[in-house]
């Protein structure tokens, strides 16, 4: 399980450019397990695939190889633990997800990334951790932990 309180100590934060947010992945790993889950929540271009990139490569996978699944819909990133990248933005709900294979990673032996998390709806775990990314001007992003009351609504 996620140590939450490591992630704390590193949110909300705004980071200053895209390597920036991918800095911030690799110290979100250090405080992830095999089977956690972390939803993504943010708009289009708010750095979402940079956080990913630094959990992959804080994991081992190799620089270069994240990229955007959204006409994939999944990306396993060689890596240990593994990492799974989903980008759900072209599905439509639950059963989507679903019928598109994509919920199978969602209870796997590695780190569960999942952008557009909402259209996963109740199949995500309950244990999911919530990182919402925002633009904040520039190439400045803002990525916090929402209140439980917050993440809930997303």
């Amino acid at each position: 399980m996620a140590d939450l309180s490591r992630i704390d100590d590193l949110l909300p934060v705004e980071t200053e450019s895209p390597e920036a947010t991918v800095t911030l992945g690799r110290k979100i790993a250090t405080a992830l397990e095999r089977g956690d889950v972390v939803a993504l929540v943010g708009d289009l271009g708010t750095g979402k695939t940079h956080l990913v990139s630094g959990v992959a490569a804080a994991c081992g996978a190799g620089p270069g190889d994240v990229t955007s699944p959204t006409f994939t819909i999944a990306h396993e990133y060689a890596s240990n633990p593994p990492v799974y990248h989903l980008d759900l933005y072209r599905l439509s709900g639950p059963e989507d997800v679903l019928s598109s294979g994509a919920a199978e990673y969602l209870d796997r032996d590695g780190i569960c990334l999942v952008e557009w998390p909402e259209r996963a709806g109740r199949l995500l775990p309950l244990d999911t951790v919530v990182l919402r990314l925002t633009h904040a001007g520039g190439d400045r992003r803002r990525i916090e932990r929402p209140a439980m009351e917050d993440a809930q609504g997303e």
